[in-house]
């Protein structure tokens, strides 16, 4: 560890679940760095929906990891634990961590740090781990996408769903996204979407079915459940693939599967936090092969809709569930 640093920072607390205003900045020792992982100065903290359900008190963190919200910083390497030699003291990085994320300083697992794409601003760059992450890992490891094929994604215009967008478009895919009026849809078809749907004016299932003559999506990408897990279904071509990654609408519900045996249908969901290290630092690996240059390019882009101060998390989270945002919501320390 370096001897320069301080020994208390800012970062927040969630006092007791609820809505937002349970989010209260506190001071709190620095974190230590343990085996493997490295301290980081965060110039940077992704806000995202599994930040809220930890709020609301439905998606506690892992064991070990810190009580205190936040799944992805950027920043700078300030501080090794023992094992740890890279990245380098000073080195510009993002990261992915289990939480802790909402401070003026976070412990990563040194894996999980990845090195600042070229052109990009820090505080820019802590919009990528989270979403990248989960993006990558469902539409290629769980949903299997390949160039030539149609993927329907829910929530287009959030974090998730502009992140999709931009990877999917660029293996070759064509991409159909909902997104909740018109403005969003707009934007999503500039981002590269090849069909925007409005939720709020039409039925999602049959714009699909039109813009496919009938033959339905490869691949859905779902973050609602509830009653659009039926419909999402409804939309799958033959031997089609429905990769569930949250339930925005519940997870209880009652589902005809008849259709989807005929059709050869298949359904998964995955979670990105319980995963080990290993796990994690496999995708991080493809993506600083395949989308760290289109990054550097500027061919694709995390789009940033809002920067808060870290001590305004709870207007950040307000936001958040007003779903009037477009792309990812950032605090700054």
């Amino acid at each position: 560890m370096t001897t320069t640093l301080p020994t208390t920072m800012l970062a927040v607390e969630i006092t007791q679940p609820g809505d937002p205003d349970v989010l209260k900045p506190i001071e709190v020792p620095i974190p230590q760095p343990q085996e493997g992982e490295v301290l980081i100065k965060v110039a940077g903290s992704g806000v995202n929906r599994p930040d809220v359900f930890q709020r609301k008190g439905g998606y506690p963190p892992p064991p070990g990891a810190s009580p205190h919200p936040g799944l992805e910083v950027s920043g700078t390497v300030v501080g090794h634990g023992p094992g740890a030699e890279s990245p380098a003291l000073g080195s510009e990085v993002c990261a992915l961590l289990p939480g802790g994320g909402y401070a003026e300083y976070a412990v990563a697992a040194a894996p999980l740090c990845l090195p600042v794409p070229k052109g990009m601003g820090l505080i820019d760059a802590a919009g990528l781990p989270e979403t990248f992450f989960t993006v990558w890992t469902n539409l290629f490891d769980s949903g299997n996408l390949r160039s030539g094929e149609t993927v329907l994604v829910h929530g287009g215009s959030s974090g998730i769903g502009t992140t999709a967008i931009q990877i999917a478009k660029s293996v070759g895919a064509t991409v159909f996204v909902t997104a909740g009026d018109q403005e969003k849809c707009e934007f999503c078809r500039k981002l590269g979407a090849d069909l925007a749907i409005d939720y709020s004016a039409e039925d999602f299932v049959e714009a699909v079915k039109a813009a496919t003559d009938g033959g339905g999506v490869d691949l859905v990408l779902d973050m609602v459940g509830g009653d659009y897990m039926q419909r999402n279904f409804d939309c799958l071509a033959l031997e089609g693939r429905y990769v569930s990654i949250a339930f925005l609408r519940g997870p209880n519900v009652s589902l005809n599967l008849q259709k989807a045996m005929v059709k050869r249908q298949s359904w998964t969901g995955t979670t990105l936090r319980p995963r080990t290290v290993e796990q994690k630092a496999a995708i991080g690996r493809q993506l600083l092969e395949n989308i760290w240059p289109k990054l550097e390019d500027g061919s694709i882009r995390p789009i940033i809709h809002r920067t808060f101060p870290l001590a305004e998390a709870a207007e950040a989270h307000r936001l958040m569930e007003s779903s009037r945002h477009i792309g990812k919501i950032l605090l700054t320390p």
